[in-house]
């Protein structure tokens, strides 16, 4: 990776990092004013907001993968976890509020950039066909090496 590259991908962890850290913790301790949703989208999170559990997990997996993201540890794992969560926060602006769409292409355009950064990290579960101890095979010392049958 050139110095280049690593600074791109720095300043997407980075931007992506705040981002999801600001808009989690405003989820819970709701520290940013908030515009009064169009009625589809107010009864979009109305509806998450009823089951008691999905905005929490939501807002939830948004603060620990900028803690990831931030801290620069685990972050294949960050981006794994809060792809869904980009792909629904970009669906909701796309359809139900288009006014808020800046920000969720910015976000899809740092998920990309980071996704290409750590591709060696996806390379092994982007493969058509694999056996299910084939990831771990290359790791394990040959039957019998250890303990006698």
């Amino acid at each position: 990776m050139t110095v280049s590259s690593r600074k791109i991908a720095t300043v997407a962890r980075t931007v992506q990092g705040a981002a999801f850290l600001t808009f989690g913790l405003n989820g819970f301790f709701h520290f940013l004013p908030m515009p009064p949703p169009a009625p589809a989208a107010g009864a979009f999170f109305g509806a998450l907001f009823a089951t008691g559990y999905m905005l929490p997990l939501l807002k939830g997996t948004e603060v620990v993968t900028a803690i990831m993201l931030l801290s620069n540890r685990f972050v294949p794992l960050a981006l794994a976890l809060i792809a869904p969560v980009i792909v629904n926060i970009l669906a909701f602006h796309a359809f139900l509020a288009p006014a808020g769409l800046a920000l969720p292409l910015v976000l899809l355009a740092t998920e990309l950039v980071l996704a290409w950064s750590y591709r060696s990290a996806f390379a092994p579960m982007l493969r058509a066909r694999v056996t299910a101890d084939a990831a771990s095979d290359s790791q394990r010392a040959p039957l019998g090496a250890h303990a006698t049958v």
